[in-house]
């Protein structure tokens, strides 16, 4: 479980975050929707302890993430190139993951095999450095690679940018089917609502650093407000 208490942050003028409470359950799949600028990248970078908040904690099953490193063996999070080791190809990454979490290689290659789909043809077996591969390539690496230890909890920062249709519906049923065989807690964030809805059991609607909508979201149950919302924002 995660727990939210007067979190802020604000850079400059404007606020990127302020959200008094807010938990999310072990099981959820939370989608974070909203307009550039909402939020989401920022409350994600503070619950992975990338970025200091001005005030307010974050606890992951009652450990702060600032003080200890105990969450980190059941989280696992791609928010940006960042997160990878580009000047290896993919084959390398992953050795290189199994090496450091003591895991042979030939248990390496059977844990991305659930993945071979989404990887297709395009990342494995290529002989380039990630740092090589297009946007969505680079983007399957850091997913997959999120997914590798089997976190019970991963985080997301729009999964879906870069890839092209195909990939995306692949990428769905890999993140539900995930966090059903492991009941795992997943937070992905994104522009694309219809996905959103498709794959989240609950979404929180950010404006402006706040939380102003924390939505149930069975059999799509949310879509229709959140259309309604972005229609009238658009129309503002």
């Amino acid at each position: 479980m995660i727990s939210i208490t007067n979190l802020k942050k604000a850079f400059g003028e404007t606020t990127a975050c302020d959200i008094p409470a807010f938990t999310i359950n072990d099981g959820d799949i939370l989608g974070l929707v909203g307009n550039n600028g909402a939020g989401k990248t920022t409350l994600f970078r503070m619950i992975l302890d990338l970025l200091k908040p001005d005030e307010g904690t974050v606890s992951i099953d009652n450990i702060n993430p600032a003080e200890s490193e105990d969450w980190k063996d059941e989280t696992g999070a791609y928010v940006d190139e960042g997160f990878l080791i580009d000047f290896l190809t993919p084959e390398e990454y992953f050795a290189f993951l199994g090496k450091v979490n003591n895991i042979p290689q030939e248990e390496v290659n059977e844990r991305l095999k659930p993945y071979e789909r989404l990887a297709g043809d395009e990342i494995f077996g290529q002989k380039k450095l990630i740092r090589n591969l297009s946007a969505g390539n680079k983007q399957k690496v850091g997913i997959i690679a999120a997914l590798f230890m089997t976190p019970k909890l991963v985080i997301l920062d729009e999964p879906f940018n870069f890839l092209d249709p195909s990939s995306q519906n692949v990428l769905k049923h890999v993140l539900t089917n995930y966090a059903k065989e492991n009941n795992a807690t997943l937070l992905i964030s994104s522009h694309n609502l219809a996905h959103t809805v498709d794959i989240s059991t609950r979404i929180a609607l950010l404006e402006k650093g706040r939380i102003i909508r924390d939505l149930p979201n069975e059999s799509g149950s949310a879509k229709t407000e959140l259309e309604n919302y972005f229609e009238t924002e658009a129309e503002g």
